[in-house]
């Protein structure tokens, strides 16, 4: 049972916030435009929401950032918290909020599937259904995912065949039943609580309890050598052999009864990998990782929490939940989750952050599986490498800035007019030290009637960094301005109003080469020899020169356009081939009429009215 209500963030600070519910619920922040934000869970929605507002919650990069640019909250209240976390997990798969961690590609693992049929079958799939159905996994390794496939249809004879009421028309079992990869229910071969028993075995047996299945194949056969069944004794001695060099393979990690998921956590920017070691009857029967996207705001735990919801409620079913979670640190937003664990599995979940002993030797394993999944993603992505490794001239650039991390994305803004005409503005990119053309970006600017370069430089910022975050492009480490104090005050009073309170900024100005910074009032001298002087003095240039060589295109465009564009007659095809033949408005000017006739498009009639009307009062 919910409730959905809205209000507005006008209103937030006034009686209106004491009208929020003090049940338990989900709310969803939104902007101007009514994008969702960020989708949170509450044990308490009026007080979860009401801490947003107040002044020590502003200590949070996240958060700052974050109430910049809300406009709207909604919330739905529920009866529970464990309903809260279920619900904020289908919002934020829904939505895709930007300030939410999400879980990279959690659509594509494959499961395996036992499906809910009287004889049931095991299939691949993709999409996890209520169906009623089984499901294994997810793998994130396909290959060993159809190994271990392979494994169980060898050991445990299942049907592969369409749905049973396709039977009837059917002969005779298929060969599948005659290489004994199958128990033939089409015919009758097997009753379906035996098949059943079997399909019970194989979920013991996915699910990583192969000690239990040895067990009661053991039974078996023993049950079928004393009723002197030896073909039907040696077909299960055979399948305890398959069962027992698989197990070889595998470490022992605690002790026989164990069932653990373990997870490990290692982040770099904006990407984090999450191992999962999976244990079962005290040996590790399964690994996979996942990469996360996370918002350089978030912490490690922050990251962590929502993982486990996303991992556990897409991914997880009673059979297959383990008995203890291992995880590097815990926090009080992990408690719904692990209500609902132990209500759906039948039994108390556990939640263990380890100080010393077996245990943190298994968090070590996870953690450096996770840091070589990582490491091998970003040795395949040319663009994460580079991030990786710091050059000189950056390193130092962070040295004499004082920035918390490298500017590995530094963006550079100049605008460029002849007092106050045709104004326009550049914006050029370096990723690490080096220019990114295919990033460059020129604006015209809209807004600014006369010369006043501090609002031309407001303006510009402004749509460079709302396009950013609507589009949830990458943001910059640091943010250079080409020119003095005014300019700066400009383009930081945009990044705090639009919530980028923690992207650094500085000013360059030219005649002393002097680097400002917002809150200073005596600027910086980095010395000349300086590497990273040098670094912002490329930029500062490269911005200079390709707004200058804007603005000149632009001027010659626009001298083209008063020259031309007012010739009686001369459409636009017929000024592309004068200009494309002639070379420029000049020589136009320059040539005679026989010449001007010449021209594709151009006649005689045309070339003198062109002639004409470039030589007023008959001058030559």
């Amino acid at each position: 049972m919910t409730d959905t209500s809205q209000f507005s963030i006008d209103d937030a600070r006034s009686t209106k916030l004491k009208h929020l519910p003090t049940s338990s619920g989900v709310y969803l922040m939104k902007d101007v435009k009514g994008a969702i934000l960020y989708v949170g869970k509450a044990k308490c929605l009026r007080s979860r929401v009401k801490s947003y507002f107040t002044v020590n919650r502003y200590s949070q990069p996240k958060t700052t950032a974050l109430m910049n640019r809300i406009m709207d909250v909604d919330f739905i209240a529920t009866d529970s918290e464990v309903e809260a976390l279920i619900l904020e997990d289908n919002l934020v798969k829904k939505h895709k909020p930007r300030y939410n961690i999400l879980l990279r590609d959690d659509k594509s693992f494959p499961f395996i599937k036992v499906t809910n049929e009287p004889f049931p079958k095991l299939t691949i799939t993709r999409n996890r259904e209520n169906d009623g159905a089984r499901y294994f996994g997810p793998y994130t390794n396909v290959r060993a995912m159809r190994r271990t496939l392979d494994t169980v249809r060898k050991v445990f004879p299942t049907r592969t065949c369409d749905s049973p009421r396709t039977w009837s028309s059917m002969d005779r079992p298929c060969l599948e039943f005659d290489i004994k990869r199958c128990t033939g229910p089409c015919k009758g071969h097997i009753s379906e609580a035996d098949y059943g028993d079997t399909i019970n075995q194989v979920c013991e047996f996915l699910s990583g309890k192969k000690n239990s299945v040895m067990r009661s194949l053991t039974l078996k056969m023993k049950e079928a050598s004393d009723g002197m069944e030896y073909e039907v004794a040696a077909s299960i001695r055979d399948q305890i052999n398959t069962i027992s060099r698989d197990a070889v393979k595998q470490r022992v990690h605690g002790k026989g009864s164990a069932e653990q998921d373990v997870f490990g956590v290692v982040d770099e920017g904006e990407t984090a990998c999450i191992s999962v070691l999976t244990i079962r009857e005290g040996k590790m029967v399964d690994k996979n990782h996942f990469f996360v996207s996370s918002p350089k705001e978030n912490s490690r735990t922050e990251l962590l929490e929502a993982f486990l919801s996303r991992y556990y409620l897409a991914f997880s079913d009673q059979q297959s939940m383990p008995e203890e979670i291992v995880i590097p640190m815990y926090s009080e937003e992990m408690e719904p989750l692990n209500v609902w664990l132990s209500e759906s599995k039948g039994k108390r979940v556990v939640f263990t952050t380890p100080q010393r002993g077996h245990k943190v030797s298994l968090l070590g394993l996870a953690e450096r599986n996770a840091k070589l999944q990582l490491d091998t993603r970003i040795l395949r992505n040319t663009e994460m490498r580079d991030r990786r490794s710091i050059p000189p001239s950056v390193e130092a650039l962070q040295e004499c800035l004082r920035l918390q991390n490298p500017p590995r994305r530094i963006e550079t803004f100049d605008v460029s007019n002849i007092q106050g005409a045709l104004p326009v503005a550049s914006m050029v990119c370096f990723v690490s030290g080096k220019p990114k053309k295919k990033d460059y970006r020129r604006y015209d600017i809209k807004g600014v009637v006369g010369p006043n370069d501090f609002a031309m430089m407001r303006e510009v910022v402004g749509r460079r960094y709302r396009r950013i975050i609507d589009e949830n492009g990458p943001l910059p480490d640091l943010v250079v301005i080409d020119g003095g104090k005014g300019q700066l005050s400009s383009a930081k009073r945009v990044l705090d109003e639009l919530g980028l309170v923690d992207v650094p900024v500085v000013g360059l100005a030219k005649r002393l080469e002097e680097v400002f910074y917002p809150e200073r009032p005596a600027p910086v001298m980095i010395p000349k020899t300086s590497p990273a002087l040098k670094l912002l003095m490329q930029a500062r240039d490269e911005a200079h020169r390709f707004a200058v060589t804007f603005h000149r295109n632009k001027r010659s465009r626009s001298m083209v356009r008063s020259v031309l564009d007012n010739i009686p007659g001369i459409g636009a095809k017929r000024r592309q081939n004068l200009l494309r033949t002639m070379g420029s408005v000049e020589k136009i000017r320059l040539s005679s009429v026989d010449e001007l006739a010449q021209v594709e498009g151009i006649g005689k009639s045309a070339a003198q009215k062109i002639y004409n009307y470039l030589h007023p009062d008959g001058e030559e």
